[in-house]
């Protein structure tokens, strides 16, 4: 089940029992790297059916064992692009689901000290505009972070573009918003808020270590 947060109208919040349940282990801190990279892909194969629902698709004639008949497809090509590092195991049970999407890269790291994010790759594909792009990052914390990938992908041409993230924080969704007004963010929980060094809480801690064992 996908509700509409009462607060953010362009915030989906994935209510999936299956979701929530993998979203509660996740979170565990006794899970170590090897769970957590399975769960984080799992549940962004699940979320990526209710974030592209809308994506355009065009008829074409099929021949079964049997008989002609009228079957659609995705009509343009859509583009993953995972924020780095943490995105990455998110882009993977997407593509999972989606294996013909191409895959963008955009590198960005918080200073800790400011909290403000800085690029340090981009790598996108050239036609990018030519159709949907899904941004994903497990975190939406600041916000400052995604939002400057939007802006990125926002100035590569993207037009029809949407962000898939496990769990914000309100102060994210409202910096986001206040930037990107028209984008719709997709995520598993919101949660109560940042704490005095921008980490979301209850959260489930930094996603990159976890991920990769570097905790």
């Amino acid at each position: 089940m996908a509700l509409t947060h009462p607060s953010f109208p362009n915030v989906i919040i994935f209510d999936h029992p299956l979701i929530q349940h993998k979203l509660s282990h996740l979170r565990d801190a006794a899970v170590t790297h090897r769970p957590f990279r399975a769960l984080l892909y799992q549940i962004a194969g699940l979320m990526v059916y209710e974030a592209t629902r809308e994506l355009p698709t065009t008829e074409v004639q099929v021949r079964t064992p049997m008989e002609m008949t009228t079957a659609r497809r995705l009509s343009a090509k859509t583009t993953v692009v995972p924020v780095l590092r943490s995105g990455l195991g998110m882009a993977e049970g997407i593509l999972e689901m989606m294996p013909e999407a191409r895959v963008g890269h955009i590198g960005m790291a918080r200073d800790e000290q400011t909290l403000k994010p800085r690029t340090y790759l981009k790598k996108l594909p050239s036609d990018l505009p030519s159709g949907p792009v899904i941004l994903v990052d497990p975190m939406l914390a600041t916000g400052g972070s995604a939002a400057g990938a939007v802006t990125i992908l926002r100035e590569a041409g993207a037009k029809d573009l949407r962000m898939i993230c496990l769990v914000a924080a309100p102060e994210g969704i409202r910096f986001m918003l206040s930037e990107h007004p028209d984008l719709k963010i997709y995520t598993a929980a919101v949660d109560r808020g940042l704490d005095e060094h921008g980490f979301i809480r209850p959260g489930l801690g930094d996603a990159g270590d976890r991920m990769y064992g570097t905790v």
